[in-house]
């Protein structure tokens, strides 16, 4: 498995882990080089609350975070931002902004809204956009859910992936539970089939909630090779 300049880290759904992937992630990416972390687009948050950029540097201990366009309304960013009548960046911005970053870091992960297809600027584009916007190496990883009905959107996403011709590294579950049922535990077999994908890592249900030594000493057991130290 070879690792791109550039990982895009989307979802299946809204609140699938995303953002406890993400800081995962880059503790491991870590490991190899310099990282940079990226959110275009951050809403449900009110003036100088934390968001997700803000909680993936507190558990990574990474300082190079960065955040764009904050929006109050806990919505997609587009209906946000209509909402207050806030013309969004157009995603060309933000790929401006991630070609910088890469330009001082061996590695940016990019964590998008939601899932794959869901708009970050006015016009609707979104992480599939971004990702048609960069020069550099690019891959996807999904975050799937653990529970019944992520075979279904887990293959929607890949699919919806393959058909831009947009790569994808590989599935990784957002909140694998401590005492996983049939269905998790069928799942966990059945979605690098169903997906034709690979899965490359399952972070632990509650893993936020750790203190971040914790966090950046467990994270690389959390995935394969070379992302992680499992076999």
């Amino acid at each position: 498995m070879s690792l791109p300049r550039i990982l895009l880290v989307t979802g299946t759904d809204t609140e699938v882990g995303k953002t406890v992937v993400t800081a995962a992630l880059a503790v491991c990416l870590a490991r190899l080089g310099s990282v940079a972390v990226y959110k275009p687009t951050q809403t449900g948050v009110k003036g100088s609350e934390p968001g997700d950029a803000d909680e993936v540097a507190r558990l990574s201990g990474l300082t190079s975070v960065h955040e764009g366009v904050r929006l109050e309304d806990p919505l997609a960013p587009t209906t946000a931002a209509r909402r207050v009548g806030i013309r969004l960046p157009g995603i060309g911005d933000h790929a401006a902004r991630v070609h910088e970053l890469a330009r001082t870091h061996d590695t940016v992960l990019v964590e998008g809204a939601g899932g794959l297809l869901v708009g970050l600027d006015t016009e609707g584009h979104g992480l599939a956009e971004l990702a048609g916007r960069l020069d550099l190496d690019v891959a996807f990883v999904v975050v799937v859910r653990a529970g019944l009905g992520t075979l279904n959107h887990s293959r929607l996403t890949v699919e919806a992936l393959a058909s831009r011709g947009l790569p994808c590294l590989g599935l990784a579950v957002g909140a694998w539970p401590a005492e996983p049922g049939l269905a998790e535990q069928c799942n966990l077999a059945d979605l690098p089939v169903v997906t034709s994908t690979p899965l490359v890592g399952q972070v632990p249900a509650g893993a936020a909630a750790m203190s971040p030594r914790a966090f950046t000493a467990a994270a690389p057991d959390w995935f394969v090779p070379p992302l992680g130290r499992r076999t």
